[in-house]
Formats: structure tokens, sequence, C-alpha cells
């Protein structure tokens, strides 16, 4: 934490009362930085310009040249989001694929050579050679070489040898960016990114295809243990190609067993959105959320909202912001756009054309959603809301005025890429989000707001008073994250961002106080939290010894597709560690008594939109959970709020997993009763009574030494000790 406080406070040159402040909020747990900047802030790697985008969770590029496909996978290799506006105006701007690629070798990863990190590419008429480095600029740059080979003018074809000699094997460390090298789907990259690339020759790439350009690179780099998935894709509102693309990705066999489309498997890398800049049918949207129900994809984006929040600094009032919004949706983006520059001349405001059409593109998704921009690079701070007492206002202020000094401070950096720091410098964004929203107005209101929302929220007396207690909460969360930013700003001569605050969808920093994930209700008030590791992660025998219960993740499975059982099984490379989870309100008198499962979807639509129209200036990450017959419920609210300008932007949407009365096996939460929790919690709570050891002085003897699962999966550790003494417990009650 401190490594990460000191780098932030020293890139955003804090004084000694901005540093305690963030210090102190960070210590407590009130306000954390990005996750992106825990992994690097304060190394050396962090501190060159070309490795910047590592600090930033949130990233989004229109893709209107080749050169964007080389900037997501250098951004994927950095641990970045990535989002790419795929519409069909934008994708039209690529050029015709004119070279047909016929792989005919690729060779062996090999030993490193030292030096040898940048890709050389050699030509022998109708033969290229690509010599693969071994760096993340080597990766990049010979993926681009089968683009740019691909797009030459002039047609035929070109024999391509792809030399592997020089990246280093798997299990290598990473010395600069930390973890290790993992190359195992990097020769497969390069065969079906040709494949895709020759499909299309003689045409122009289509908004799938380019969709699928990118994927298969995010692919091998989510293999090499980079990074998680982590995509948006947005295609136009009449794309029905790229709507039903991930329809049938997956599929069940006659023994129930899941399986994936190889052909379409790299989809899995992204979510999908299409941008509607016309305000759709009532059917339009039933048949979206629908389709959202059964493929978790295909949600409508409204533009017109995202881009005018978006400029913000030119719609200052509410009539002006109407104005805006009764111009684009009746006559078009070209209307929106003179009414757009219109509005700025009245205030003082000029933009030359560059960025004008910057201004019109600001509906750019980062991957889950809660940032809107073009080309953007976004960092974002996170205050915990369920570390705060919701009767202290002082500190409520503090947490987010110090959120506000944590993302400022990074508005000091200064991309390589020009398209990325054009739009820092006329666009610069910032995001202060918040999680555990439903633990702090479960503890500030009680028993009656739960019973409320259990309810639906309905209108009537229940409904005035607690939408108008919250909606008081967010406006001041708000305006301390305004007043941090804009202090901050201002003290240094920077241009102050007008989108500030968001909501994300908070997962892995939520875990380190208990939260509830963003606004989000839990899963339950008691439930296993599933985490997946590598097999070969020190984490992994640590956290058995520790009292934890690790299993093989869904990935596991035999060649029937049968579900493995064995962490020692040498097919199993991912393992799932089982965390028992008790909200901080669970045990108030009456709070257990609801099944959270059975929120409806209104009132979960109702508490999101409060938060997105009361606290949020870019848009609140969101995924409503619902059951089929609550789809023409939710298209008629979601439908309503956009033909009234009322906010709303986008929103995913999940079916619930009893809807068809069974689950699937091994879910990322799965409720449990108290009787549950309390024997999932034995053994650690053995462990902590009878041994010195701390989980952290475990991690470290892990961290330090060289280990084999088989050293773990006897019962000779303390965990399969304090076990035992569980199940003879159990006996005896």
């Amino acid at each position: 934490m401190l490594r990460t406080v000191n780098d932030i406070a020293e890139i955003g040159k804090f004084s000694q009362e901005e540093y305690e402040l963030v210090r102190t909020q960070a210590l407590a747990q009130h306000s954390f930085p990005s996750g992106r900047a825990f992994w690097v802030a304060g190394t050396e790697w962090g501190k060159r310009p070309a490795n910047f985008s590592g600090y930033y969770n949130c990233t989004s590029t229109h893709i209107v040249d080749t050169a964007a496909f080389g900037l997501l996978v250098d951004l994927a290799m950095q641990g970045s989001g990535t989002g790419a506006v795929l519409e069909q105006e934008v994708v039209d701007h690529l050029p015709a694929i004119n070279r047909k690629l016929n792989i005919k070798h690729v060779s062996d990863v090999g030993q490193v050579v030292p030096g040898r990190e940048d890709t050389k590419c050699l030509w022998d008429d109708d033969d290229l050679f690509i010599m693969v480095g071994d760096s993340r600029k080597g990766w990049r740059d010979a993926y681009m070489a089968l683009i740019h080979e691909a797009t030459k003018k002039g047609d035929g074809e070109t024999q391509v040898y792809v030399l592997l000699d020089n990246v280093r094997p798997a299990g290598e460390k990473l010395k600069g960016f930390g973890g290790t090298a993992n190359p195992i789907k990097l020769e497969q990259m390069f065969i079906k990114v040709s494949n895709l690339l020759n499909k299309a020759v003689g045409r122009k790439l289509t908004t799938v295809e380019a969709c699928l350009l990118i994927d298969e690179a995010a692919a091998c780099i989510v293999a090499g243990n980079i990074r998680r998935s982590a995509g948006m894709r947005q295609f136009s509102q009449s794309d029905s190609d790229a709507a039903t693309a991930k329809l049938g990705l997956y599929s069940q066999d006659e023994n129930g067993n899941w399986r994936v489309d190889p052909a379409k498997e790299a989809l899995r890398m992204a979510n999908h959105t299409r941008c509607f800049h016309t305000k759709p049918s009532y059917q339009e949207v039933e048949d979206a959320v629908r389709l959202q129900f059964q493929s978790g994809e295909g949600a409508v984006q409204f533009v017109p909202e995202a881009v005018a929040r978006a400029n913000a600094d030119v719609l200052t009032d509410k009539f002006a912001r109407a104005r805006f919004l009764l111009t684009y949706t009746a006559n078009g983006r070209k209307a929106a756009a003179d009414q757009l520059r219109l509005e700025a001349t009245s205030r003082g405001i000029e933009f030359d054309e560059r960025e004008l059409n910057h201004r019109m593109d600001r509906y750019g998704l980062n991957p889950c959603g809660e940032i809107i921009g073009r080309d953007f690079h976004c960092n974002l701070a996170e205050v915990h809301l369920n570390t705060l007492d919701p009767g202290d206002y002082q500190a409520h202020h503090d947490a987010f005025y110090a959120a506000g000094l944590q993302v400022a401070a990074l508005l000091q950096h200064e991309f390589v890429h020009e398209r990325y720091q054009y739009s820092r410098e006329i666009d610069p964004i910032v995001g202060v989000s918040f999680t555990g929203l439903f633990d702090f107005f479960a503890h500030a209101f009680g028993y009656d707001w739960l019973k409320w929302m259990m309810e639906g929220r309905p209108e009537g007396r229940a409904h005035d008073m607690y939408s108008a207690a919250e909606k008081d909460f967010l406006r001041r969360f708000r305006s301390s994250a305004h007043q941090g930013v804009k202090a901050y700003c201002k003290k240094h001569g920077k241009r102050v961002p007008n989108r500030i605050t968001t909501v994300q969808p908070a997962g892995t920093k939520s875990l380190l106080t208990g939260a509830s994930s963003g606004w989000h209700p839990p899963k339950a008030q008691r439930f296993i939290r599933r985490i997946t590791l590598g097999v070969k992660d020190p984490l992994v025998p640590a956290l058995i010894e520790y009292g934890y219960n690790v299993i093989p993740a869904q990935s596991a499975r035999d060649d029937e597709g049968n579900l493995l059982d064995d962490i020692t099984d040498p097919r199993v490379q991912e393992v799932l560690v089982e965390i028992p989870t008790e909200v901080s309100w669970a045990n108030i008198p009456g709070m257990d008594q609801f099944d959270l499962a059975k929120l409806p979807v209104t009132a979960q639509y109702g508490l999101y939109m409060n938060v997105q129209r009361n606290y949020t200036d870019h848009n609140t990450s969101a995924t409503l959970e619902l059951r089929e017959e609550e789809i023409p419920v939710l298209a008629q609210l979601i439908y309503d709020d956009i033909q009234n300008d009322g906010g709303y932007i986008s929103a995913a949407l999940l079916a619930r997993f009893d809807v068809d009365g069974g689950t699937f096996p091994r879910l990322p939460m799965e409720p449990i009763s108290k009787e549950e929790y309390d024997l999932q919690i034995l053994p650690r709570q053995i462990i902590e009574e009878t041994s010195d050891l701390s989980l952290l002085d475990i991690l470290n003897k892990f961290d330090s030494q060289d280990w084999a699962i088989e050293s773990v999966a006897g019962c000779t550790s303390a965990s399969c000790i304090a076990k035992a003494d569980a199940d003879e417990r159990e006996k005896n009650l």
C-alpha cells in the first residue's frame, strides 16, 4: 500500500498535507488507488513513459486505422482493459485486405538471445521471415507484421515463416512487469490471425472480423497470465451480425457438460454492446433485453446521453442539455454537432474541427462500461463505503476528497502515442468510484430499507423518504470528489475534467474489505467466494496451509469434459480458492431473513438509476440480475428512461442462475446458510488460535522457495489437521 501511495504522491507532487490525507485514508482502507497502480506503482518499469498505460484500468480506442490494433495489443500486455469502437462507419476507415498469408512454418519457442527484444522482418521475394522479439513490443510488432503484409498494396500470396527462437519459454520470470512468461498460445495466434485475414482477401474486414482480430491477440495475452479478459466492443445499432455473434458460443453435450465453439472462442475476451444514436422502440429494447437474458450480450447503449455527459463543460444547464439531446435524436449527429458548437460559442468556448469530432465521439466505453470518452485512459480510485460510519459526514468527505487527489495525480502523465496524449490534453478525465454502497445503506437505514428494497422500491411514503435520503448521501459524495480534483487541478494549472465520478464493478479490491461490489447488492448475506489462481501460483500452497479450501477450476476437465476433483492431477492448470464470506450487516436482527437472490429487478434498477442521476458523471457500471418474467418489466423501465432523457446510458444484464431450477457447478459466488458458513470458517479459526504463523508469514515462506503442488496435497498441513478437527466437531454437533 505504501509503495503505491508514495509513488502516486511523487507523480502528483503532493504537498505534505495532501500526502498525509491520502496515506491515512488508504491505510484505513477508506480510499484505495487503482488496482493497476497496486501492480506497477513504485517500480522502475512504471517510471518509463512507454509504460504509463500500465497504471490505468480503463481505456477505449476508435478502430479507425490498422495502428489501433497494435495499440490494443500493447495496452492489453500492460494490463489495461481495452475498449474498442467498431461501428460500421468507424471500421470503414480500415484498408482492404489485399494479400493472402500462407503460414509455412512456426518454429518452437527457444532460448532468449540477450538483447534480441525487437522483432525483425526479412523479405525474400514473396517469403516473409518474422523473427519475433522477446518483449511486449516484440510480440506486438510481430502481430502487426501480419496485418501490414495483408493490407499491403497489390494482390498475391506471401509465404510466412514465424521464428520464435528468441522468445523465452514458459515459466521464466518477467523482470520488468512481474509474473512469468507463458507463450503457450503464441504459435496459434499467428495461425488464427492469418486465417482470419485470409477470409477477407479482396475486401475490407467486417465489424465482427475486426473484433476477432483484436480478440485473438487478447486470448494469447490472457493465456500468458498477463491479465484476465477485460474488453468492450461497441457495434452499430443495426449490426445484426455483431448482435448475434456470440449465439452458440456455449453448448451442452448429452451429458450436460458445457463446451465452447472453437471458431468463436476468442469472442469471450470482451463484452459486446450496440450503439443507438436514435431512441429505440420498445420492441427493440425488449428484444435486446431478451437477447442479454439468453446470452449476456447485446446491451443497448444510448449514445446521445453519453455524448451529452461527456460535454458537460459546454452543456452546463438542463436546458442546453435538453436542446442537444432533442437535436441529436430528432435530426441526427451532424445537426447535434452544429448545436454543440452553437452552445459552446454562446459560452465563449471555441474549438477546431478535430476537437468537435472528438467531442461527438465521446461515447467509447471501457470494458465494464463505467467510463465514457474517445481514445482515452482513465485512472480510478475507490472509496470503500462499508468501512465508513454512515453518521460521520467528515469521514465521508475526507475519503472522497482523498480519492479525488489520487486520480488527479496521474493527470501529470504524458503518453507516448499522439492520439492518447491529444485526448488527455483536450479531455482529461478521472474516475472517483465507490464500493459497498448496499452495505452502507443497510447500516444507515436498517431493516425497513431492506424490506422496501425486497418489495421492489414501491412508490409511497417509504419511497419518498429513502430515495431522498439516498440522494443526499450520493450528492455529498460527488461534491467531495469534485472538490478534491478541482483543488488539485487549480493548484497545478491543469485543465479540470468535466467528468469526475463513476462507479466501477469493484471486484478484486472489494474483497479486501468484504464490500458488496460497487452499488450492487451482495449475492447473499453469507456465501462462498471462489477466486481463480494458476495451479503454480505460490498463493495456492500458502492459502491451503492457512486453512482455505482449494479445488480445481471450471476449466479443469478430463477428456470427456467432466470436472476434475484433484488439484494434483497434471491436467489441472487453474484452481479455485474458496473463501467463506459474511456481509457486515448479516447478524443485525431480521436482516438475514430476506433471500437476496429474490431481490426484484425493479429494486436493482431503482437504486442503480438513483446513483446514475445523483452521483455519476460518466456511467454507472451495472449488472442487473433478472428472471424471464421480469424481461418486459425491465425493458419498460429502460425504454421509459431513454424516452424521457432520464440519464440511462447502458447496463449489463444477467439471468438468475436458478431460472431453470438448477445451477452451474463451482459458481464464483455460492450462497450458504449461517450453519454452513460457521463450518467453513472453522478450520481457519483453529489455525489462527493454535499457530504462531500469520498468513503473511506463510505467504513469504512459499514465495521464497520453489514448490510443487504435491507438497501440500497430503493431509499433513495445518489446514488438513484443522479440517479433520472440524469434521470431528461437526459429528458432535
